[in-house]
């Protein structure tokens, strides 16, 4: 009984001092994964691709609702398994802010579906941004990016949140110090990249493999896609074809199996707290007919996501559906004249219809392919969680 009581013993004991001898930056702590990510499989040239039952549909994934087959935009995949593993460290790591208290994750939570559960996020020193986080779950998929559609690649999107002094506040010369001054760092980028010689462009990359990884491709209604006829209940078919619809008309902007053909549309939500109107794409493109218009998100795992969309405007998914209820630009500003969204009008569907819809939408829930979470990063510090999502 003594041996197992030491045993016990030395094992908290190592279990304690493991962050420390990270942030001594001893290399021996930390590895990286050989092997790919769940739901990719490693290629002749030692590459994840991505690995799905959706890779066999050749009918194209924007064309009319989208058939239960229908095939997948294509993904950022062909990484190596250890730069996916790196940019999970980095993700996960506050060094990568400028005052050390923010990580990718903290606004990006595993827990509330990579998002922070905030109308509006928050960035470095409790600062607050102007729109919310969205998950990224299935990110590899889209070339639209931000709520304004202004980023067409994760390399150029991550450069954002990075830098901007109201978000992670850091510079590329604090980032590029603190990880080249980091011996564990130093160690896990020679691993990935075949050099001990950090570049920046080495951080973005190894990121934007981390984030493309994300893949959410196994929900009830993937089964029932593939074939599992008995994988919906009887209230979720029901409220499949709600949404499919051409009286909804929900999957011709949640195209499935994305669920979002990535356009800008223009639906006309109230603002919430009687703030003005976000203009949206109109502001960075500047195109006046886009004023009001976002980036359509995907779908899957939305049950996970409240409140939802760009400001938090709705507090639930009953909220949301309601709102595409109640008729073309009914919450438009009566000194707004914004160019709603053809799709939208005025389905009037019963609550029962919108209760089932609600079904549905809980039944694109899939987190089977969550990846692991580390208890501990390279540089010491406690990884970064969603501390605000509480404070809604």
């Amino acid at each position: 009984m003594w041996f197992h009581s030491l045993s016990k013993l030395v094992g908290g004991l190592l279990l304690w001092l493991a962050p420390f001898t990270a942030a001594t930056g001893e290399a021996a702590e930390f590895t990286l994964a050989t092997h790919c990510p769940a739901g990719f499989k490693v290629n002749a040239l030692s590459v994840c691709k991505l690995d799905s039952l959706y890779n066999s549909y050749t009918s194209p994934h924007n064309s009319g609702v989208g058939g239960l087959r229908a095939g997948l935009p294509k993904v950022r995949d062909g990484f190596n398994p250890k730069v996916i593993d790196l940019g999970r460290y980095l993700f996960f790591d506050p060094l990568l802010s400028g005052d050390k208290s923010l990580a990718c994750s903290s606004c990006h939570d595993p827990d509330l579906g990579f998002s922070d559960g905030l109308g509006r996020a928050r960035g470095v020193n409790g600062a607050v941004l102007q729109r919310s986080a969205p998950s990224l779950w299935n990110i590899g998929f889209f070339d639209t990016l931000l709520w304004d559609g202004s980023k067409a690649s994760l390399e150029t999107q991550v450069l954002g949140p990075l830098y901007a002094p109201n978000e992670m506040g850091n510079t590329p010369e604090q980032l590029l110090s603190d990880l080249s001054n980091n011996a564990t760092y130093v160690s896990l980028f020679s691993e990935a990249f075949g050099t001990p010689d950090i570049q920046l462009s080495q951080v973005y990359t190894a990121l934007t493999a981390f984030e493309a990884s994300l893949i959410s491709l196994n929900s009830r209604y993937d089964f029932y896609a593939h074939g599992i006829h008995d994988a919906l209940s009887p209230s979720e078919l029901e409220g499949l074809n709600v949404f499919r619809s051409f009286v909804s008309r929900c999957g011709e902007c949640h195209t499935p199996p994305l669920f979002s053909n990535q356009e800008i549309a223009i639906i006309g939500v109230p603002e919430p707290e009687g703030r003005p109107l976000d203009p949206g794409a109109g502001a960075t493109s500047g195109i006046p007919s886009q004023r009001g218009g976002f980036r359509v998100p995907s779908l899957r795992n939305i049950a996970k996501t409240a409140p939802y969309m760009h400001q938090g405007n709705f507090k639930t998914l009953r909220d949301t559906v309601a709102f595409y209820n109640g008729g073309r630009g009914h919450a438009v500003p009566k000194d707004e004249n914004l160019l709603i969204h053809w799709h939208i009008w005025e389905p009037n569907l019963r609550d029962e219809e919108l209760d089932r819809l609600i079904d549905f939408l809980h039944a694109l829930t899939d987190e089977g392919f969550m990846p692991v979470i580390p208890e501990y990063v390279p540089s010491g510090l406690t990884p970064g969680r969603a501390k605000y999502a509480k404070q809604k």
